[in-house]
């Protein structure tokens, strides 16, 4: 189920946490278009407004994509707030649920992946904040 699809009393069938019940308690009693029980935004809307939100939190840390065009190698620098989006979110909070020992079974059920060759490379990303990790006990000694 997909968050924007829940409909003002709704009988809602997914894991909620103290901090999403919050959230829809904070909206019952605000009415909103397609009797949705929460606010909805276009991605393009909400990109934008992320992308607002950052560059005023000063999230600018300069980051370098690379691309190429043939044997032609392109090198941009961008501030941060302007890579950020919805699935910078998306990404976060699956990395994040990992790292915690969340199964990604039960992660892939929160997000909709349907397969665990696209769970991968997070769980990948995940492996390597570990093995980064184990490495600061090495300054033990």
């Amino acid at each position: 189920m997909d968050v924007t699809t829940i409909k003002t009393g709704d009988s809602v069938s997914i894991e909620m946490n103290d901090i999403t019940k919050a959230i829809l308690e904070k909206y019952k009693d605000i009415s909103f278009s397609g009797d949705r029980a929460l606010p909805s935004f276009t991605n393009q809307a909400m990109n934008r407004s992320l992308k607002e939100l950052c560059q005023l939190a000063e999230i600018n840390d300069p980051i370098r994509i690379t691309t190429y065009k043939g044997n032609v190698r392109q090198d941009n620098v961008y501030p941060k707030w302007e890579l950020v989006g919805t699935h910078t979110g998306r990404r976060t909070f699956i990395v994040q649920a990992l790292s915690m020992g969340i199964s990604p079974n039960i992660v892939m059920k929160w997000t909709g992946h349907s397969d665990y060759k696209a769970m991968k490379p997070y769980i990948d990303i995940v492996d390597s904040i570990k093995a980064e990790s184990m490495t600061k006990f090495n300054n033990l000694l």
